[in-house]
């Protein structure tokens, strides 16, 4: 074969030898020792054809190459290194015409190719090492297409430099080493029956902090997990607008892309329920909670007025027993600590980063403050507040309310904490007390109200679609300590029928003097009031106070089914007061809203969410060192 051949460099000048030339003219040594002679003399026909063809001769069809000769199985005969240079760069220039991708030469060698098209199929290539399939194109040192090659590259550089391709452009890369894929040796691992991912889930688990109320039960029944934002919908629904997919996807991650046009038009002093695009709309409610359902933890307790604090409040936000932490962390205080403060700064330390201070309120001793699961800040509306003051000298601020309202989505929420007056007999009192709080909570301000046609003037909680009053109502047994003890003992499972048929405000609900609309989950939990402060005993003292539920939540929503009552119960492991904490786990309906809602844009107490994450820190750190030093401290001993 001759130098000038095929697969030369393209810059050198290639002239077609003529019909008496000798195939060989290189005059460097051969390696090759043995050669078939029959062989020999084929290529040496071929070449002469294809020389006659390139001198002017037009050939009715595109010439092939003949075979290459088969090698031996054995390795006994040997192939030279010029050989072996030429078929590599053989094999790399067939690559190169047949990989409509991987072309690494100019347009008008590929399309002179691909306007002969190869009627020869496959012819196979085999050597001692491997086997493998390449395509019969011309090769043939005088064949046009060799000649064509050898000049493209000139005319690529005479062109206009605006009709030369982009030299970054993926299509045009070099041919690269193809390797054949790597099978595992032994079997894959099965499947499980669920295997997608719950990423991003707006339901929270206390250590993943990313799975859904409804995951497991999802997974028991066999159903599909709903998508999140972390599958691969939103990528399919983006439009191209001119940019290739994979731009979008390293620019935009899982977020839909914005066009310009959309960011002129949007107006978010208006808008629909039904609308593209909305903050607060159905889109992005069913992307955060594909079951319209956020999960509220309610707390509230009497603190005594002590000025300790509890040296660790997990038992009270984080309980063991719950395998799901909550959207919403809304906690009421009686009687608060003095440092108020303080007691704010507790509950972030204990919420942890994930979780923000929506707002805070208070009325003298009474403290009311809302965390939000920090990824929901934004759906969040401003935040309202008022107070109201049941003493009859306004300046004493013991006894009253605290409100707090916002909207997130589309459903607005109202939170009472209130502390009725106390005495056991002074039933009428209390009634008052929350007839004058439901006329003089003066909210909502300025946040519209979601449905207008089913409000009261007289009545603020008629005004929200969810209400969630809590606090210490201060409403009695009727009934003998002695008795109300020997009801106590005889329950079996958690049974308290027989006390809170005794029960004032059980009572008074039912003749609809109170709470009017309210509802309350079963109570499965002994009397919260009244304990000797660091035990579980009741009332020691001279007064002897007979146990009682003055601690409770109560619920009212607009629509029925609004809310479902997760877990309903008392806190018993805090005893650094009189009462024991109640807590509520609740599950609420959530509907999409309107962008003409006065959003919170994200505001939280960052002073307050800083110095939380410090005391975490700082609490690690010497959890840690205390580790270190137990474990430096062993003695070992030999027997």
């Amino acid at each position: 074969m001759t130098e000038n051949g095929a697969h030369g460099p393209i810059h050198q000048s290639r002239q077609a030898p003529s019909k008496g030339a000798s195939n060989v003219s290189d005059s460097r040594p051969l390696t090759t020792s043995r050669v078939d002679p029959t062989s020999c003399r084929e290529h040496s026909d071929v070449h002469k054809r294809s020389a006659s063809n390139a001198e002017g001769e037009i050939s009715p069809y595109q010439p092939r190459p003949p075979s290459l000769p088969k090698l031996p199985k054995s390795n006994t005969i040997s192939v030279s290194v010029e050989e072996t240079v030429r078929t590599s760069r053989l094999r790399n220039s067939q690559e190169s015409l047949s990989d409509p991708v991987e072309t690494g030469s100019s347009t008008d060698s590929l399309s002179e190719d691909q306007a002969a098209p190869d009627p020869g199929g496959f012819v196979p290539i085999r050597s001692d090492r491997d086997s493998m399939t390449r395509p019969r194109s011309a090769v043939a040192t005088g064949s046009p297409v060799s000649r064509d090659r050898g000049r493209s590259l000139s005319e690529y550089e005479t062109r206009p430099r605006s009709q030369q391709s982009d030299p970054t452009d993926h299509r045009a890369r070099p041919a690269k080493a193809r390797l054949s894929p790597v099978r595992p040796t032994g079997t894959l691992p099965a499947l499980e029956e669920s295997f997608a991912s719950a990423t991003l889930r707006a339901a929270k688990s206390i250590d993943r902090d990313c799975v859904d109320y409804a995951v497991l039960a999802g997974e028991k029944l066999g159903e599909r997990l709903p998508r999140n934002l972390s599958d691969s919908r939103h990528l399919d629904n983006m439009g191209s607008d001119g940019a290739s997919v994979n731009s979008m996807r390293s620019t935009y991650s899982v977020l839909s892309p914005i066009r310009p046009q959309d960011v002129r038009n949007r107006s978010f002093l208006e808008g629909s329920v039904l609308g593209s695009g909305a903050l607060l709309g159905a889109e992005e409610l069913d992307r955060h909670f594909p079951d319209r359902r956020v999960g509220i933890y309610v707390a509230t307790w009497n603190m005594q007025g002590e000025k300790g604090l509890p040296s660790n409040l997990d038992d009270l936000l984080l309980p063991t027993d719950s395998e799901f932490a909550q959207d919403f962390y809304i906690i009421g205080v009686q009687e608060g600590c003095p440092d108020k403060k303080e007691w704010e700064t507790r509950l972030q330390e204990t919420l942890g980063p994930y979780y923000v201070m929506l707002y805070a309120a208070s009325h003298g001793v009474l403290y009311l403050t809302v965390f939000v699961r920090r990824d929901l800040i934004w759906f969040c509306s401003e935040v309202e507040h008022a107070t109201v003051t049941t003493r009859i000298i306004s300046q004493i601020k013991t006894k009253g309310a605290v409100g707090i309202a916002f909207t997130f989505f589309g459903t607005s929420f109202l939170f009472i904490t209130s502390h009725f007056t106390s005495g056991d007999a002074k039933v009428y009192e209390r009634v008052l007390d929350y007839n004058k709080i439901i006329e003089a909570l003066a909210l909502p301000k300025g946040l519209p109200d979601t449905n207008p046609y089913r409000s009261t003037a007289s009545d603020v909680t008629t005004r929200f679609d969810q209400v969630f009053w809590f606090g210490d109502f201060n409403f009695r047994l009727c009934k003998d300590r002695v008795d109300v003890e020997a009801v106590m003992n005889r329950t079996v499972g958690g049974e308290m029928g027989p006390l809170l048929e005794h029960d004032q405000l059980c009572k008074e609900m039912k003749e609809g003097s109170i709470f009017k609309g309210f509802q309350e989950a079963p109570i499965h939990f002994l009397p919260t009031y009244k304990f000797d402060v660091g035990c579980d005993i009741y009332d020691t003292t001279s007064k002897q106070r007979t146990p009682s539920y003055t601690d409770r939540i109560l619920t009212r929503s607009r629509q029925a089914d609004d809310i479902h009552v997760v877990k309903y119960t008392s806190c018993s492991s805090i005893k650094t007061s009189d009462h024991r904490p109640v807590i509520g786990i609740f599950q609420v309906k959530l509907r999409p809203g309107r962008d003409n809602i006065p959003l919170g844009a994200g505001q939280f107490d960052r002073s307050l969410y800083l110095e939380g994450i410090r005391r975490r820190i700082t609490r690690e750190l010497k959890r840690r060192e205390a580790m270190k030093s137990q474990s430096s401290s062993s003695i070992c001993t030999v027997s």
